[in-house]
């Protein structure tokens, strides 16, 4: 028996529960095969190229005894991004393979790595289909970023004596309360991991709460801080709007109903300070098309990002209808409304725009980040708003102000540089299992 396998085994019982969701799981994956069927329709080729990648049929890695990261969407490659630099920078003949659960997410990995990393969607957490993917690239190390946990890819590399770390390890309160009552399922789960890099006391106490030793997590803070102070400088300007002498709100990564807060604020606004902007820029682009709807039933002008070259003085909406723009964005802004948090999503990431000295606004739904929100909040960087009126209040008073607007994004901007860190400390737990 392997070394890893020798310091735990599991009860009958709870193997006899994981062999039940799995049971559970295959009875619904003829729904999401469909479903991905259905999507594909309305997508390009290579996604129904990419479906059976769902099924472990995933192209073998170029090299063995890689890396395997995966990231759930978006926020988490981002997050992820730096340190897979990093380790690239370090051991560059180390082969990296990252995995996503969603096509932008996807799209974020190509966007940032190109063809520098291995890449295809996770397989469906099935041990057959695990366990294919495993073989298929030989890692010697796999790392979950953040928070998705699923048995069965646990229970494999397990098995096959293969180190699972999480790093930015996220655990909200109320996930820790739902792991709480399935013991039966995600106490072997919890035990069969190698390392927990937790991002927070808050994740560091649940998974204490769980059952994690202290041996196996190791507090590191947020590495978004360090990814935040990464961020490429030479990224500067968009569509011409750093010349436009506007003042620029950008609602950044929004759901249902925040675009409708923010051109409800604008309107407001607008009114006393005609020459405010608003860029919307929707976190999932299967919204693209309705929130264009929404800004056109509001009776305002629009520019849709993909089809222009620059931006109309008398334009009173900018809809970024593509992916990966936000960065340059934010670097156009003046204000920022980070999405996520009027909509219950738990909130996306505030240190994006602080790392460009933007003043932030949120909702009140902010238990994604709760540190980092509270630090920024904390040194008058991030306020938050409830509804339309409280960002109308807000936004129209930074464009009185431009000196109290400066200040509070120079804020966020020191808070970044004094929490740096995650890195390093991240870095010293990969070490541990490099073979």
């Amino acid at each position: 028996m392997s070394k890893q396998r020798a310091t735990y085994s599991p009860k009958w019982y709870q193997d006899a529960f994981r062999w039940f969701y799995s049971f559970i799981l295959a009875v619904l994956i003829p729904f999401a095969f469909f479903t991905l069927v259905k999507r594909g329709m309305t997508r390009q080729k290579d996604y129904n190229r990419r479906r059976f990648e769902r099924f472990g049929y995933v192209a073998h890695a170029p090299k063995a005894n890689g890396y395997l990261f995966h990231c759930v969407s978006v926020g988490e490659v981002v997050a992820a991004s730096v340190l897979i630099k990093r380790i690239m920078q370090e051991q560059p003949e180390r082969q990296i393979t990252v995995t996503t659960t969603t096509p932008t997410g996807s799209a974020r990995v190509r966007a940032i790595f190109g063809d520098k990393v291995h890449h295809f969607y996770l397989p469906y957490d099935l041990h057959m289909a695990m366990a294919g993917m495993l073989r298929r690239i030989k890692p010697s190390v796999v790392f979950i970023t953040e928070v998705e946990l699923w048995p069965n890819l646990i229970h494999a590399c397990w098995k096959r004596d293969i180190p699972v770390l999480v790093v930015n390890a996220r655990m909200t309160d109320r996930s820790a309360r739902r792991y709480a009552k399935f013991p039966i399922l995600f106490e072997p789960m919890l035990n069969k991991l190698a390392h927990v890099c937790a991002q927070g006391d808050r994740d560091y106490a649940n998974y204490r709460f769980l059952g994690m030793p202290e041996s196996k997590l190791t507090l590191t803070n947020n590495i978004k801080f360090d990814q935040a102070s990464a961020l490429d400088a030479s990224v500067s300007g968009f569509l011409g709007l750093e010349h436009s002498g506007r003042k620029v709100l950008v609602g950044g990564s929004t759901h249902d109903p925040e675009e409708t807060v923010l051109l409800q604020t604008y309107q407001a606004v607008k009114k006393h300070c005609p020459q405010l902007l608003l860029v919307l820029v929707p976190r999932h682009p299967e919204r693209f098309e309705t929130v264009a709807r929404l800004i056109q039933r509001a009776g305002l002008t629009m520019t849709q990002s993909a089809s222009a070259n620059s931006v109309s003085d008398d334009c009173d909406v900018l809809l970024v209808n593509e992916m990966g723009k936000l960065n340059a964005v934010y670097t156009v802004a003046d204000f920022a409304f980070v999405g996520g948090s009027i909509a219950d999503r738990g909130g996306h990431n505030a240190l994006e725009p602080a790392a460009r000295k933007l003043p932030v606004m949120m909702g009140p739904n902010t238990y994604n980040n709760p540190v980092i929100c509270a630090k920024l909040a904390e040194s008058g960087a991030l306020f938050i708003v409830e509804d339309a009126a409280a960002m109308t209040e807000l936004t129209l008073s930074w464009c009185k102000n431009a000196d109290a607007a400066a200040q509070a994004g120079l804020a966020g901007y020191a808070v970044l540089e004094q929490n740096s860190g995650a890195l390093d400390k991240t870095m010293k737990v990969v070490e541990l299992y490099n073979n």
